[in-house]
């Protein structure tokens, strides 16, 4: 299966350049199933209905979150109704979070797909275990049995946990991927067991900027430590950032896994794949 993961979408920029740049990739890639990390997308902060509309328009297939989900306050009520909607799998059972953290989809081609969402405890909101919690969905959905692809969206600070949760679920997902630090790492590989795994897939933003922000305020903090207003996305032209999968048909683990990166002020990298029955 060929499949595509997209970092955190981030404002108006992120939105337009995912419209731009997916419908053609989709294509040229021959992509099954995207995944698209929205907690950005609107304004910067959090999600609402119409903008999630956009980026489904755009050719996502799921969208995950991470700790600004609820920024904006609509998307409590809107993730009830949008089961193509993932926030963090992880809160407390107390918190009754609306929504889900995990959720299976069907392909147009018949295959199945669970996506989770994680999000991570250093530096970050205190949830519960990420680590339990995504194994007792991996226990319970077990690859190339129940479902033919796992993607673990790993939305965390720490380099670390992203790469403890890297092997914790090695053999058992298709991919794990950070988010939420908005660089695109270089580390894409497939761990010993079989499982796709990239630190950060980078974000969906424009990278003259301090991680999709206007630079203004960030140096303003970095420089003075006073505060001079909100952050507020960078508005020129985004470099759309993520990765490319391939899947093995019969155990679901990875194949191949490379970088995404196309637009704006990066480098251009778009894998080179045959088409299938060409």
């Amino acid at each position: 299966m060929r499949l595509a993961f997209f970092g955190d979408v981030v404002g108006r920029s992120g939105r337009e350049g995912l419209a731009e740049h997916l419908p053609r990739l989709r294509r040229q890639l021959d992509l099954e199933f995207v995944v698209v990390n929205a907690e950005n997308a609107a304004a910067g902060f959090g999600i609402t209905e119409n903008t999630a509309r956009e980026l489904y328009a755009a050719g996502a297939d799921c969208l995950t979150l991470g700790n600004h989900a609820w920024d904006q306050k609509e998307a409590m009520t809107y993730i009830v109704r949008e089961p193509r909607l993932i926030r963090p799998l992880n809160y407390p059972k107390l918190a009754e979070a609306p929504g889900r953290g995990v959720e299976l989809y069907t392909t147009d081609r018949g295959r199945r797909v669970l996506v989770t969402n994680l999000l991570g405890r250093v530096h970050m909101d205190a949830l519960d275990d990420p680590f339990a919690a995504v194994d007792r969905e991996l226990e319970a959905c077990p690859l190339g049995v129940a479902v033919d692809a796992i993607i673990v969206d790993m939305h965390a600070e720490a380099t670390s946990e992203k790469m403890a949760m890297g092997h914790f679920c090695d053999g058992r997902a298709s991919l794990v991927v950070g988010t939420h630090t908005h660089v695109p790492t270089a580390d894409g590989q497939i761990l010993p067991g079989g499982t796709a795994y990239q630190t950060d897939a980078g974000a969906c933003a424009d990278y003259d900027s301090v991680i999709g922000n206007q630079k203004e305020e960030p140096l303003r903090r970095f420089t003075t430590r006073i505060s001079g207003g909100r952050f507020k996305p960078a508005e020129g032209e985004a470099t759309v950032c993520g990765l490319y999968l391939e899947t093995d048909d019969a155990t679901g683990l990875a194949r191949r896994i490379e970088p995404i990166r196309i637009g704006g002020r990066l480098s251009q990298v778009v894998p080179q794949v045959e088409r299938v029955g060409a």
